[in-house]
């Protein structure tokens, strides 16, 4: 293709991407230096019968004007990240210097925000990330074995967690679970405690929602999986038949390495998602045992009269970052894959 004919093929292409993508970063990035104007405060006397008293009020009208003269706000540099809402720099390093052994030293950390919302994150990711995959590659081959009659109806029923929307199916969930529910009211007949609650703890709260998003995201996985095989050499099946090899070492050694490609795609679409973690949050209101970084996001924008533009800001950067981490070691990987076939 020559260079003309392929600008002219990826300059729309590249165009959108710096409008909605590049922009919108550099944006957010200034956006988490600065913070919000303190509010103007006025003394008003007010004399009564019984004698003056000095007050303090909000003057809005001078408030008004000092955003309008600076939008972005007080610039605070980076010390926004270095908060107690955000890395806590000061607050880990008093934890480090004054605690009573590795279990204070957990339990302090996870109280500061920031770290509270990374720590369910990132379980939540490594969890029902590798769970989707091996439910999605199970179901599978399950249904490219079912006679062709039964296909479409089992396909379809497969797809549908992915179909309804995720606050919905949380929210539909959230009933189930609850003691009058279909799902809680078993669980406190089964184990004969009226008590019984899957919301009464943060660990049940973590489970709850680790298998909902599993659940959830296990379709997309079933969905790749099963196309790949519609493209599996049959040549080769036949071949393993033939020599001796039984159901397991056929998946093992022909299909598996077929679908490994299509595993990595998975895996790095799975890790972006479940690292944005948020409509379930919302969805079972599980703020008081379980908060995400998406989350916090939403919680700092979330207030009608003191929206934290900063805050957000900065925890939006942290968050890209952590998504960066996450994928740089299987972006390494496929990358040294691909120049070692180039050879």
């Amino acid at each position: 293709m020559r260079h003309r004919d392929f600008t002219a093929f990826i300059f729309p292409s590249a165009l959108a991407m710096l409008l909605f993508i590049a922009l919108p970063i550099v944006s957010v990035a200034v956006q988490s230096l600065f913070v919000e104007h303190e509010q103007v405060l006025v003394s008003v006397e007010n004399c009564g019968p019984f004698g003056c008293q000095t007050e303090t009020k909000v003057d809005p009208d001078a408030t008004a004007a000092l955003k309008e003269a600076d939008p972005l706000g007080r610039f605070n540099g980076l010390g926004t990240y270095l908060n107690r809402a955000h890395l806590a720099v000061d607050e880990l390093g008093a934890i480090l210097s004054d605690n009573d052994g590795l279990g204070d030293v957990v339990s302090r950390v996870y109280n500061l925000p920031f770290y509270k919302a990374l720590s369910f994150t990132l379980v939540y990711t490594f969890l029902v990330t590798p769970l989707s995959m091996i439910m999605g590659f199970a179901v599978a081959l399950g249904v490219n074995n079912i006679p062709k009659f039964w296909k479409g109806p089992v396909i379809f029923l497969s797809l549908l967690p992915y179909i309804v929307t995720p606050l919905l199916g949380s929210l539909i969930l959230f009933w189930m679970i609850n003691s009058d529910g279909v799902i809680g009211a078993t669980l406190q007949w089964v184990f004969d405690d009226p008590e019984l609650s899957l919301k009464a703890s943060p660990f049940l709260t973590w489970v709850t929602l680790i298998v909902y998003g599993t659940w959830h995201m296990t379709p997309f996985a079933f969905v790749v999986f099963y196309a790949g095989l519609q493209t599996l050499p049959k040549d080769t099946l036949e071949s393993a038949m033939i020599d001796g090899a039984n159901r397991w070492e056929r998946i093992r050694y022909v299909v598996m390495p077929h679908l490994t490609p299509l595993a990595t795609f998975v895996g790095l679409v799975l890790l972006m998602d479940n690292f944005r973690v948020f409509e379930p949050i919302i969805g079972f209101s599980s703020e008081a045992n379980a908060t995400s970084l998406s989350w916090s996001i939403y919680n700092d924008l979330n207030g009608s009269v003191d929206q934290l533009f900063g805050s957000a800001a900065a925890t939006s950067i942290l968050t890209m970052l952590g998504v960066i981490v996450l994928l740089m070691p299987v972006l390494i990987r496929t990358w040294r894959d691909f120049n070692r076939k180039a050879r």
